[in-house]
């Protein structure tokens, strides 16, 4: 029999748990809910989660605390943020924190559960990935990106990537020197079109320069921006 599928939903109002909880279960999903941040990081340590839907603005410890805390334990486990804050310099300093989602309350709950298969696709396909016996790489002089084993290497040093870095990284990489806009890179990398927030990608690559250059300066030099248009990866003699 197959296993399901476990999603953690962190929310103080029982109101949105119930709600989220209801149509995640119908879709076939496990659903474990936390009350706060200290249960939800609980819960967290305890269990392995497919995906985790965690509040912005709760008592005790917020959203933030709880999601760089998370990081730091599950870097490559999907976290989306659930929140009435939608400021866009909330969304930046949600993704910047380390989200690989967003989505402004009042939600629509189908919206939550297409963007939900939509990184567990994702997910899925890239651990399920480092079964296969090929040997898929992308090698650069100064970068190595292992996509069997979900892993990337800069000048010999492992960089650590959350899943949504590690996508749009080895995107831009197997096409060296192709531009991409930022509505691509969000059909591409993100999947979805119709409520993507172009700030999402310019976040993300701040994101992956800084990680990489903290192990190789030239290796974040390759992701390079083409004013006005978009993004590219350029191989450094």
């Amino acid at each position: 029999m197959e296993e399901k599928v476990s999603i953690l939903v962190v929310d103080d109002e029982d109101r949105i748990r119930r709600l989220l909880n209801m149509y995640l279960t119908r879709e076939g999903y496990t659903v474990d809910e936390a009350v706060d941040g200290a249960e939800a990081l609980l819960k967290a340590k305890e269990n392995t989660y497919a995906c985790i839907l965690l509040d912005h603005m709760m008592p005790e410890k917020d959203g933030l605390e709880v999601l760089k805390e998370l990081r730091e334990q599950k870097d490559m486990t999907p976290i989306m943020m659930l929140t009435a804050k939608g400021e866009e310099s909330d969304r930046v300093t949600g993704f910047e924190t380390g989200a690989d989602d967003y989505i402004v309350k009042p939600f629509s709950p189908r919206e939550v559960i297409l963007r939900v298969k939509a990184i567990l696709r994702r997910s899925t396909t890239i651990q399920g990935a480092s079964a296969t016996t090929s040997k898929d790489l992308v090698v650069f002089p100064q970068l190595t990106i292992d996509h069997d084993a979900h892993r990337v290497t800069a000048e010999g040093q492992e960089v650590n990537l959350t899943p949504k870095e590690y996508e749009l990284l080895y995107f831009l990489a197997k096409s060296p020197d192709k531009v991409f806009d930022r509505e691509q890179l969000l059909k591409e990398v993100w999947h979805y079109e119709f409520f993507g927030d172009l700030r999402t990608v310019d976040t993300h690559v701040k994101r992956l320069r800084e990680k990489l250059s903290r192990v190789s300066e030239s290796a974040a030099k390759m992701i390079v921006t083409v004013w006005g248009v978009g993004y590219k990866f350029e191989a450094i003699e």
